[in-house]
């Protein structure tokens, strides 16, 4: 069971030129590896890298995890629009004002379709990148038909607001065994939730981006799990039939969450693929 605290451990807190500020967590020294978080009601970067930020960083390399904008200890402006475009922005805001030429870039779900995006915007700037089970590899109508993507739907915009009960049903969807996910974590999650304005929700869009893969420049490493309920797991053979540079592996026994279900295993391949290609 993936034990943690009952609120986030605070890191650091970067003001961006507009008065936004950016959470974060900033570990080791070495290349620039940023992991980029997914969606859900009380995402954050640590509730999705908590298990791997850190072996990262022993291995080499200093390892930033922000809270993307609506999302975290980040700021959640009520009249934005929570577009790709928009969070894209954000992180390369963050990137910028942080003074980074070049980095890695590890991402999963909607946080998979920014770093997909960056790739392609910035080719120079993103030496490598890990996709977990990235968004935007099929039309929005197919995201709207799997059951992880309407049961957290459900769980956000229910009358009667988010509950406890409500984000452990998402949960059952997120994980191929929901039982390694603690109560505290839920509770966790529950506090930045009801932080966060509908609108990073109702406003956020992805479009499909499987026809721009084959502009990615950079060497990148997929990993999906089979009994993914979030994102189809077609688009594994997406990311291996299109990206040029790419390996891809598919994990048995596994949801959504590669990098938390099957911790070890990520760990060790993302490690190997950064040190050694």
């Amino acid at each position: 069971m993936i034990q943690t605290p009952d609120e986030i451990p605070r890191g650091k807190t970067l003001a961006l030129d507009d008065g936004r500020e950016v959470h974060y967590h900033d570990s080791g020294e070495g290349p620039a590896v940023v992991f980029v978080h997914g969606s859900g009601p009380g995402g954050s970067g640590w509730s999705n890298f908590q298990g791997n930020y850190e072996v990262l960083a022993k291995a080499g390399f200093r390892c930033l995890v922000p809270d993307l904008l609506g999302y975290g200890y980040s700021s959640k402006p009520e009249d934005a629009q929570y577009t790709l475009d928009y969070l894209v922005r954000g992180v390369v805001d963050f990137i910028d004002a942080l003074g980074l030429d070049r980095f890695t870039l590890i991402g999963n779900s909607l946080g998979g379709a920014i770093c997909i995006r960056m790739a392609i915007e910035h080719p120079a700037r993103v030496e490598r990148m890990v996709l977990m089970a990235p968004g935007g590899m099929e039309a929005r109508e197919v995201y709207m038909g799997m059951k992880g993507i309407r049961s957290m739907l459900r769980a956000i915009f229910d009358p009667g607001g988010l509950t406890l009960e409500s984000m452990r049903k998402v949960f059952s969807k997120q994980l191929h065994d929901p039982s390694i996910i603690s109560e505290s974590l839920l509770e966790q999650r529950m506090r930045i939730a009801q932080t966060q304005p509908q609108a990073v929700f109702a406003t956020s869009r992805v479009p499909n981006l499987s026809d721009e893969l084959g502009s990615i420049q950079c060497p990148v490493l997929g990993l999906w799990g089979n009994e993914d309920q979030f994102c189809p797991v077609s688009g594994a053979t997406t990311l291996a039939e299109k990206i040029p540079d790419v390996r891809v592996m598919r994990f048995s026994n596994c949801g959504h969450w590669v990098m938390v279900e099957h911790e070890a295993v990520f760990n060790r391949m993302v490690r190997d693929f950064l040190q050694e290609g």
